[in-house]
């Protein structure tokens, strides 16, 4: 009886430590219930830059101009105003002040574009969020772009200007001038990458996704390497859009019956970024129609034929200048994510009266996200196999082009890429 209490007492320090080592391993192999909500338990976040789309930010302007279109319009203001978007400017008669201020003039020496003389036209919000997630500065529904994604990241423990920021440009021009814009974007990267300990996901949408492959084009792939963890890419337009051609025809009004497609068409014109986004013929086939006249018809190849015949010479030099820019479509070298819509109606082709081009077209309609064509979208499936990083593509049926932003399944794929080992 002594003998078995003794061994009793031995044991006891044993039995309890080997409970207390088990209880530990249970314990350290469910994190999640162990620490539920705390941020410790939680893999880190990657800061994420947005970059958005045409039109897809803010532009303010300032004017000292020599002279107006009409007499309704400033000649000159103290300090920069609204200029995209304010909808108090895109109402009859102050739409002529409005197109007079935003149109580019373009220098066939220097194969650069300005604003008109007086115009002085800037970027706001420049690593800050604000001027992507609502285009109209009052917050209208109307101009809401980037507002669901920014919330849901905010939501997720981002801080807005901080570990997710935006990265707004001049989107009336392509990549080959706004060379500021990217090292600006370099150097914004970099520093959010060194602060969080690791590299950054790009977020990018529709035209934005072109500035973006641009972008990582001109870094070596140690740079890549070292500060992006992903790249992922919105309702990419790779091979150019068929309705960027009606744009540069006829002009587009976006279905805003109070403004005229043929006003507004000089404005559109000038934007270099209109020619950059024509259907490329490394994916459009060479013998499709695009444009259909009663006299001529209009594919890839006929691009410099298609400005003499509009009146737009100079256009043909715009395309020129920009075309070569992302058109062999290099694997960018990172992770890609390319998300894109499908389903929806989308103008694959016009046909015009012997009223070409001042009248409106008849769409031909094919299938896309209503904006962007399907074939153009689907283009980053050639980077799979051409580079060691994956890609991904993900079909959103029924998905609209700038509707996918504010869609549940692209808030909860970003998510997971983003907490993703």
């Amino acid at each position: 009886m002594v003998a078995w209490q003794q061994i009793t007492a031995f044991s006891l320090p044993l039995q309890v430590g080997l409970l207390l080592l088990l209880l530990s391993a249970w314990s350290s192999a469910r994190p999640s219930e162990k620490c539920p909500g705390d941020k410790s338990c939680q893999p880190p976040r990657p800061p994420v830059v947005l970059i958005p789309g045409d039109l897809g930010n803010q532009l303010e302007a300032k004017l000292d101009k020599p002279s107006v279109v009409h007499y309704i319009c400033y000649k000159k203001t103290d300090s920069f105003f609204t200029l995209w978007l304010n909808l108090e400017l895109l109402v009859p008669v102050a739409i002529d002040c409005w197109i007079d201020n935003i149109r580019l003039i373009y220098n066939s020496t220097t194969h650069t574009s300005s604003s008109p003389p007086g115009v002085n036209v800037r970027v706001p919000g420049f690593g800050k969020t604000f001027a992507m997630e609502y285009l109209d500065p009052s917050k209208r529904s109307v101009g809401m772009y980037f507002f669901t994604i920014v919330q849901a990241l905010v939501e997720w423990g981002y801080t807005r200007d901080d570990d997710v920021r935006g990265a707004p440009y001049d989107w009336r021009k392509a990549p080959n001038e706004n060379k500021e814009y990217f090292l600006a974007l370099q150097q914004m990267i970099e520093e959010m990458a060194d602060k969080a300990g690791g590299p950054v996901v790009l977020i990018a949408h529709s035209m934005g996704n072109m500035y973006t492959l641009y972008f990582l084009n001109q870094q070596p792939q140690a740079w890549k390497d070292r500060y992006i963890k992903a790249f992922i890419s919105l309702g990419p337009p790779w091979a150019g859009v068929a309705k960027t051609l009606r744009v540069l025809i006829s002009g587009d009004n976006n279905r805003i019956p109070v403004i005229s497609p043929l006003k507004i068409r000089s404005q559109q014109r000038s934007a270099v970024s209109t020619s950059w986004l024509l259907p490329y013929a490394h994916s459009w086939p060479k013998e499709q129609v695009l444009v259909q006249t009663p006299s001529t018809n209009y594919t890839v190849l006929d691009y410099e034929r298609l400005y003499k015949d509009i009146g737009f010479e100079e256009g043909w030099q715009l395309r020129q200048d920009t075309e070569p820019l992302v058109s062999d479509l290099t694997p960018p070298g990172v992770a890609v994510h390319c998300l894109y819509g499908s389903g929806i109606p989308t103008q694959a082709a016009y046909q015009y009266t012997d009223k070409f081009p001042d009248v409106e077209p008849t769409p031909v309609l094919g299938d896309g996200d209503g904006t962007v064509n399907l074939g153009s979208s689907v283009q980053c499936g050639r980077w799979v196999g051409k580079q060691k990083q994956p890609v991904k593509l993900q079909e959103l049926p029924g998905n609209e082009h700038v509707n996918m932003l504010l869609n549940f399944t692209t808030v909860a794929y970003i998510k997971n890429v983003l907490f993703s080992p």
